[in-house]
Order: structure tokens, then C-alpha cells, then sequence
């Protein structure tokens, strides 16, 4: 079971600096892949209990970039992201914000992220 955890938390990327955070939106702009962010914090116990969640949907959708940004060691992506509470998910498309839900709400968040990347599918990036 252990090595099954590994390879679930191998789908979540950690973002650990604002060059990262860039490289990887672009990356997703440039392949018209959709990117769903966890912006969380060490301290903040409703978002550690959602990270398993998190790091299952990533398993669930796999041609989605699924990252994870903790808002104390990379404070220039959460400021420009506006990220006031934790957790935060941001849905993105063409690197840009399409949808924000701010809270511990698995069923809620399921549903989003479900339609946003079905919708997410058929999108082409401008050119």
C-alpha cells in the first residue's frame, strides 16, 4: 500500500517558487492542459486533511496538471493569485482563473473540478 501512496503523491506537483510556478503555467498554457492548484499552509489543519483528497483526484484526472502551493514559502504566487484563506483551489485554463472555491468541500470541489475538466477537454488555446 505504501508504494501506491508514492505514486499518488508523484501527480501533485509542489511549487516551490515563483520561477516554478511560472514554468509549469506556461508549460499548461502552451499544451492546453488545464491546471487545478491546492494553495495551502503547513499550519492550516483543514487544508493538510485535504491534501489525500487532492492528491486522489490527481490519480482521477490524469491529463490535468494538479499543483500544490504552500502560501508561506511561495508568498508571490498567493499574493498574485489574491489568496486570502486556506484552502483555496483555483481551476485554470489557458493560465488564466476560471474558477475559485475556498474551503475544505470535497463533494462541492469533486463537482467543479469534474465539470471544469470535462469542459476543459474540448478547449483549444489561442493562438
Amino acid at each position: 500500500m505504501e508504494g501506491h501512496e508514492q505514486l499518488v503523491k508523484s501527480r501533485v506537483v509542489k511549487v516551490d517558487s515563483e520561477e516554478t510556478w511560472n514554468f509549469f503555467i506556461n508549460q499548461a498554457r502552451k499544451q492546453g492542459c488545464a491546471v487545478i492548484v491546492h494553495f495551502t499552509a503547513a499550519w492550516c489543519i483543514p487544508s493538510v486533511a485535504m491534501k489525500p483528497f487532492f492528491q486522489n483526484l490527481a490519480v482521477s484526472f490524469q491529463d490535468t496538471l494538479f499543483l500544490t502551493v504552500d502560501v508561506d514559502d511561495v508568498k508571490e504566487v498567493a499574493s498574485k493569485m489574491k489568496i486570502k484563506a486556506m484552502p483555496t483551489f483555483v481551476l485554470m485554463r489557458g493560465g488564466v482563473e476560471v474558477d475559485k472555491l475556498v474551503g475544505a468541500n470535497p463533494d462541492e470541489i469533486s463537482k467543479r473540478i469534474d465539470g471544469f475538466v470535462h469542459s476543459s477537454r474540448s478547449y483549444i488555446t489561442p493562438s
